[in-house]
């Protein structure tokens, strides 16, 4: 998982001849690997809980608690890349699949960065070079809709692609949207290769399966797999027409997450897995679902908990 690392910077400034003589600051860097949670909390209803305090989490790792020193619920904005499937199948329903993604735009922060991967056997950005993100509904619809729905699925090689350019926006909290069958039959990574990718990043992936029931490509499984291992969440609609509700109720998860951040305790070597677990109680000590990512690899050098971002 990436954990951010923050360097932070103490000056201290020292009274009396010995300041006189050397006005500069006394500087003392000091590098802290702080792991940082994103977390939908809901009711036993599934509805939002939107008030709840620092002292209403508790986060473990490897089974061993952990002292919160990140707590923060506010929308803040977003890198957001949103990874259409343009295989032959996805023909008759790109159509929706537009009207899914202007919904989810709308329903965003206007401060929100965007971009497009589509996807068949080949990966591309939907917009053009020099405008590497942009937050305008016209230009995202556009950056979709001008492939052609043809040929075959490289999921894996999209989401990879995807992974790579969200990295290089500027927003702290970054996201992918996937909207696609789940097969694949034309990739050069494979599903382990994007999976362990994801256990060293701090990018939330939400799914969204759309196929036919007689598609002998379609795979729920592997869409679930995406999701849920980042702390996002994989949907299945039963009606292409609920796809647009689907892309508005996403935009509103991701726009009241708690981000929750800790200095983890463990020390292991590079590329140890650290399993993550957040607990969350309201008024009244009534117990709530708290979904977030279910751990990290370990991607700094022996004894460090970098990774990248």
């Amino acid at each position: 998982m990436k954990v951010a690392t923050q360097t932070l910077l103490l000056f201290l400034l020292v009274a009396g001849p010995a300041a006189a003589q050397d006005p500069q600051p006394y500087q003392v860097s000091v590098n802290v690997d702080l792991v940082v949670l994103n977390a939908t909390v809901r009711d036993q209803k599934g509805r939002v809980a939107p008030d709840l305090r620092e002292q209403d989490f508790e986060v473990f790792e490897d089974g061993v608690r952990q002292s919160i020193r990140l707590f923060r619920h506010e929308d803040i904005p977003v890198t957001v890349g949103l990874v259409i499937d343009h295989s032959g199948s996805m023909r008759p329903k790109l159509a929706s699949v537009i009207t899914a993604a202007r919904t989810f735009i709308q329903s965003s922060s206007p401060e929100d960065q965007m971009f497009v991967v589509n996807f068949n056997e080949n990966v591309t950005l939907g917009l053009p070079t020099e405008i590497p993100f942009t937050n305008l509904p016209d230009d995202l619809s556009y950056a979709i809709s001008h492939t052609p729905a043809t040929g075959k699925t490289a999921l894996y090689d999209a989401i990879w692609k995807a992974r790579e350019w969200v990295a290089g926006g500027n927003r702290d909290k970054k996201v992918l949207i996937v909207i696609s069958d789940g097969g694949d039959n034309a990739s050069t990574h494979t599903l382990k290769e994007v999976l362990q990718a994801g256990n060293k990043s701090n990018i939330q992936v939400f799914t969204i399966g759309i196929f036919d029931p007689e598609d002998p490509d379609k795979n729920p499984a592997v869409l679930r797999q995406l999701a849920l291992s980042t702390g996002g969440e994989a949907f299945v609609p039963d009606e292409l027409g609920e796809v647009v509700a689907v892309c508005e109720s996403i935009a509103r998860d991701i726009r009241s997450q708690y981000t929750l951040g800790y200095l983890s305790s463990a020390v292991a070597p590079a590329g140890g897995y650290h399993s993550i677990k957040v607990l969350a109680r309201g008024t009244g000590k009534a117990k709530l679902s708290v979904r977030t990512r279910s751990g990290y690899s370990n991607g700094g050098a022996p004894g460090q908990h970098g990774a990248e971002r």
